[in-house]
């Protein structure tokens, strides 16, 4: 009987199964085998045990079970993955705090049901039909995104949830979808919107962004706040729930994480239509901050699946106020960063619509974002200088000359790489003419005028990986032809020279034990069952002959270094002593 939730996940979820619902496994032998999603390969090496529910890729050296690579994959914590991991499994989570969860699910199918509602809506409102078509939607595209339409009427959804999902008032306003008056009326938040789903990272609808339609040549777009003459905000959000924080949801994930994994690059836009008319267009990778600005938060969530960010914001001054600061974190956070430039346009939605193929080629040929601050702070200056000009005629004499030049030294100064701030010092003073010391110098003293927000969170870092050693990986491949043969015989006969780990995973194995509260040890042993390429009986002999050799050059090592101190102290009989160990293991290599 399992003690734990955990636990008993874990035994009635079968890996193998659960992973078919990510990546394309094949057989191989008694194990699987697919291409890892965590590191771009040809050749599979991620394999996955069925006897001991765990998989381990050969090609990075991850490895875990189903939770560590479902939070690995969907960039989520523990209790997330435990409660995905739970509702796949049918456990009920009673020893984790079982109202929240009960709660949170709920919150999830009040969405649901919200969303279905919407859609059905759209489908019979013809206004709102049309506008999306004016605005360049093509039918799939609404499909795809879910998106749908809010009625008129106060309480329209309300009461289709309180009679049809037999949800209560509160829990309706729980989930951010109702609200109550100050006369104690429950009336829909939403009314006569275009509505967005936004999903989770996992598919779960966890909130929406209802937006106005344009006026006025329709009463549609009029909502509450219309009939008190009140100025109708464009933009409705939900409000924040247990299910639906802004600062980390990302409109678009979940349809887009596929694609930005496998080109490790993200394409970051600021509003809900940018995102689905640029995904229209052919851009697969694109994400959306949902009505909020871009967070470390959100960098958390795209860093295990991608090194390169492009953005493109809206080209108003608070647009590329808020791509500065985006910049500015993603940066510090030491992903590649690149802005799309979309000249004469609004936003990425506009491009879309008059130049689909435009705005991919302006993704792809995206500028650095170090090239993108040369030409905001320096336009009037970078590129004109040349050595023959004095500093006064490169324009920076000036007190706004020398600001604009602070900034983009600010700037680079906070790029985390040191080869690519080497690199952009360069850069900038072959444009401006100005020496690359005085350069550094001017970074130095004036510490830099790009001073980042404290809301740039440090990315969670990385599982840490055991690092092996060649002696350390001859030794695993010895102990996985020792559990295929199931005869440790070979095994036992070069053990001396494994090191203290390994040495401790052979004695286990020969005791048929396959797994280990250990986690490092663990780790030894998925690698060991996992391994496909299990050796024959005259490799065997072979391995185990470099294993003696490898252990004897680095003894080697040690003992010269032995020597030369004791020699150095004056003691003879510790060199000695060393000098005989020397000629013990010389003999014994050569008889190898």
């Amino acid at each position: 009987m399992s003690s734990t939730p955990v636990e008993l996940i874990k035994e009635k979820l079968d890996i193998v199964e659960f992973l078919k619902g990510y990546l394309q496994l094949q057989p191989a032998g008694k194990n699987f085998k697919a291409r890892c999603p965590f590191h771009k390969e040809k050749t599979p090496s991620f394999m996955v045990s069925p006897d001991r529910q765990s998989w381990h890729c050969f090609g990075c050296a991850l490895g875990g079970d189903a939770f560590s690579f479902i939070m690995r994959y969907e960039n989520v914590e523990f209790g997330e993955a435990l409660r995905v991991l739970a509702e796949k499994a049918g456990v009920e989570l009673k020893r984790v705090n079982p109202s929240e969860y009960k709660m949170t699910g709920s919150l999830y199918d009040i969405n649901a049901h919200a969303r279905d509602f919407y859609r059905t809506q759209l489908a019979a409102t013809e206004v709102a039909r049309k506008y999306l078509e004016e605005r360049g939607l093509l039918p799939e595209t609404v499909e795809a995104f879910e998106i749908g339409w809010a009625p008129l009427g106060p309480e329209a959804l309300t009461l289709h949830l309180i009679n049809v999902g037999r949800y209560s008032p509160d829990e309706i306003i729980q989930a951010g979808l109702a609200m109550r008056t100050e006369r104690g009326l429950v009336i829909d938040r939403f009314r006569g919107r275009i509505m967005f789903p936004i999903h989770n990272h996992f598919g779960k609808v966890a909130g929406f962004t209802g937006r106005v339609l344009p006026r006025p040549e329709s009463s549609v777009g009029t909502d509450m706040a219309s009939s008190s003459g009140a100025e109708i905000a464009k933009y409705v959000n939900t409000p924040e729930t247990p299910v639906f924080q802004k600062s980390k949801l990302l409109y678009g994930f979940w349809r887009a994480k596929n694609a930005i994994r496998e080109v490790k690059s993200v394409f970051i836009v600021e509003g809900q239509m940018d995102c689905i008319m640029s995904a229209q267009a052919g851009i697969p990778n694109v994400v959306a901050s949902s009505g909020t600005a871009f967070t470390g938060d959100h960098l958390k969530t795209l860093r295990r699946v991608a090194d390169e960010i492009v953005f493109s914001f809206d080209n108003d001054d608070a647009g590329l106020a808020a791509g500065e600061r985006a910049i500015d974190l993603a940066q510090a956070e030491d992903f590649h960063v690149k802005v799309a430039m979309l000249k004469g346009v609004k936003d990425p939605a506009e491009f879309a619509v008059a130049d689909p193929e435009g705005l991919k080629s302006a993704v792809v040929n995206a500028t650095p974002a170090p090239l993108f601050y040369f030409e905001k702070y320096l336009g009037g200056i970078s590129d004109i200088a040349s050595p023959e000009q004095d500093f006064a005629q490169a324009g920076f004499s000036t007190r706004e000359g020398l600001s604009r030049l602070r900034s983009v030294l600010g700037k680079i100064r906070a790029i985390t790489s040191p080869v690519l701030r080497d690199f952009w010092f360069k850069e900038l003073s072959r444009r401006t003419a100005l020496g690359e010391a005085v350069l550094r110098e001017e970074a130095d003293r004036s510490g830099g005028d790009a001073v980042l927000s404290k809301e740039t969170s440090s990315v969670t870092a990385e599982v840490a990986v055991v690092r092996r050693t060649r002696s350390d990986l001859l030794s695993e491949k010895i102990l996985s032809y020792s559990v295929a043969c199931a005869d440790f015989s070979l095994a036992e006969t070069c053990s001396a020279y494994f090191s203290p780990l390994y040495r401790r995973a052979f004695e286990l194995l020969r005791e048929g034990k396959k797994s280990s509260d250990d986690p490092e040890m663990d780790g030894v042993f998925n690698t060991v069952f996992l391994r496909e390429d299990v050796l024959s009986d005259e490799d065997a002999r072979m391995v185990k002959a470099e294993i003696i050799k490898e252990y004897s050059r680095k003894r080697k090592d040690e003992l010269v270094k032995a020597v030369r101190f004791s020699e150095a102290k004056g003691d003879e009989k510790a060199t000695e002593a060393a000098l005989n160990e020397l000629r013990e293991i010389s003999r014994n290599a050569e008889e190898v």
